[in-house]
This record gives C-alpha cells, structure tokens and sequence, in this order.
C-alpha cells in the first residue's frame, strides 16, 4: 500500500511536534530538579550559648567573635549567637534600678559603627553569616536588635524586638519597641528573625513567613525550660519552616516539625542541620492584617505588663 506525499508531511510534523514536547518536558523537568536543588538545600547551622558580661562591650565582641571562629571550624554556614550578646543584656538591670539608664550609652552602637564592621570582615574572612544580638543606638534611642551578616560580610537584615515580657512604657529610650517584622534575602533564601520573648507570640512568627520567611532565627536570653523548646517547636510547626534558637542556657535545631539537635549548657555550640523548603510567595495583605492585630493588642498588653513590672519593683 503506498502512503501518499501528503499523508507522508502531515506523518513527519507530527513526529516533530512529538518529540519537541517529549525534549521540552525533558527540559522542564531537568529546571525543576535543578530549581528544587537550589531552594529546598539542606544547611549546616551553629547555635551558641555563652554567657555575655554586663556592660563589656569590648570583653564580649572578643569572645563573640572567637565562637563564630569554633562555629566555621565545625563546618556551619549561618551561626547564631544569643540576645544581647555585646552589651549583655543590661535592660533588666536598668528597669530595676540596679544601673543608671545612661550607662546604656556605654554599650549601645549604630549599625556601622567599628564593632558592627569587625564582625562584617569575620563574616567574610570565615565565610560564614553571622546572627546575634545586640544594643542598637539610633539619634536618641535604644532598640534591642538582632543582625545578619553574610558570608561576604554584608548586612541583610535586621530586627528589633517587638514584645517585652517587661511590659512597655513611652519614656524608655533605652528599651525601644520595635515597629515591624520582614523578612529578607540569603545566601540559602529568605530569613525571619524573632528575639527572645517574640517566641510565645504565634503571630510574631507568622508575619515575616508571611513576608516569605522559608527559616526563622531566633536569638535569646531568657526562659531555658521544656516549655520554651515547646514555644520554639511549636513556631516551627505551624509555620512549616525550620527554626534556630540561641539561648543562654538552651539552644536548638528544629527542622522538618521536630528537634533535631539541642544542648543546655551555658556554654557551648549546638551544630544541626535544617533543610530550607522552596520559596514562598509573599501574602502582603494576610501579613499586614497579622501585624496590625498584634499591633493593636500589643498597646494594652504591654500596658498592663509595664504596671505589673513596677508593681514588683516597689515590693522589693
């Protein structure tokens, strides 16, 4: 039976549309796998304990920087080192009267100042991004920050703590609240920083994933109990991401729902490894009404906990 010349054509541009779909599927899938291999990668971490001394900024960046140093040795890409840890946390001494509110002039720096661009040129010379705490002076005020610096020693981000267990009061210069939770790009994606008591608070977590948060990092000094691993597990949970934790006494890797790795001595490093999910789309209005309401319970909360604060101040 002959084919015509026709049937013949028509027989070898199907052929040709065939296999263009069959290479153009082939590469699609060869993107994606390529794709998944840059978004979902897996990430050696470090989260450091140790225990700042008050009011020793120079004592502190010294010992700061010879942790991060013990973090690159152990193989870490992102280290993250406790709350407070140049000034030491000097807020609680302050609001009890201990210390006078101007020795927080002591301690407290700008973003470029020298110390800030010591830890820049570490960051670089170790290849490794460095998270911590610290005393951040902006004009007249003091905000308590957290920082990430990059592997090529630039800042990508940074937070100011957003809720006080101590409660807020309009005069506290040295113990600014902070206004607003974003996320920002990384080296491994984007980041969502919290600080400390931030930790209770679902919504404090839930705004910067919102802002396309894939990990969350979480430097603190305070509560060292199972109730506060259970706060931390839990902000990794409900938002699907991995979580690190550098507290004073207890540090922690969550990833993939569980805690994978977690140590309670004071002083020390807890090495881990969390797998940062693909990128996720920013909800710009679901973020913004999340912010707003804690926002707005936030003006009563901290109120309340100011009076309870100085309620116990006076019976001491």
């Amino acid at each position: 039976m002959r084919i015509s010349y026709r049937l013949t054509v028509l027989l070898g541009l199907v052929l040709t549309w065939l296999t263009a779909i069959v290479a153009a599927n082939e590469l699609h899938f060869e993107r994606a796998a390529e794709d998944s291999a840059r978004t979902a990668a897996t990430v050696r971490v470090a989260a450091i304990s140790f225990v700042p001394e008050k009011f020793d900024l120079k004592g502190n960046a010294t010992r700061l920087e010879e942790a991060f140093r013990r973090a690159a040795n152990g193989g870490a890409r992102i280290a993250v080192a406790p709350e407070g840890a140049l000034d030491g946390y000097v807020v609680n001494q302050i609001i009890a009267g201990e210390d006078s509110a101007e020795r927080m002039r002591e301690v407290a720096v700008t973003i470029d100042s020298p110390i800030i661009q010591r830890f820049e040129k570490l960051a670089k010379e170790l290849d490794l991004c460095l998270v911590f705490g610290f005393a951040e002076q902006i004009a007249d005020d003091v905000f308590n920050c957290a920082v990430f610096i990059d592997n090529e020693g630039k800042i990508r981000g940074k937070y100011h703590k957003m809720q006080l267990a101590e409660g807020y009061h309009p005069s506290w210069w040295f113990n600014r609240l902070g206004k607003q939770s974003r996320a920002f790009d990384t080296p491994y994606g984007r980041c969502g920083l919290m600080i400390c008591h931030d930790r209770w608070n679902p919504a404090l977590a839930r705004i910067p994933v919102l802002d396309g948060a894939q990990f969350l990092l979480i430097p603190a000094m305070g509560s060292t109990s199972t109730r506060q691993d259970k706060a931390v597990l839990g902000r990794g949970h409900e938002n699907d991401v991995p979580v690190v934790e550098a507290n004073v006494g207890v540090t922690l890797v969550v990833n993939k729902g569980e805690i994978t790795a977690i140590d309670r001595h004071r002083e020390g490093i807890t090495f881990g490894e969390i797998t940062i999910p693909a990128a996720k789309q920013v909800d710009a209005a679901a973020r913004d009404r999340v912010e707003q309401e804690f926002l707005q319970w936030r003006n009563e909360e901290m109120a309340e906990r100011y009076k309870r604060t100085m309620k116990r101040q006076k019976k001491k």
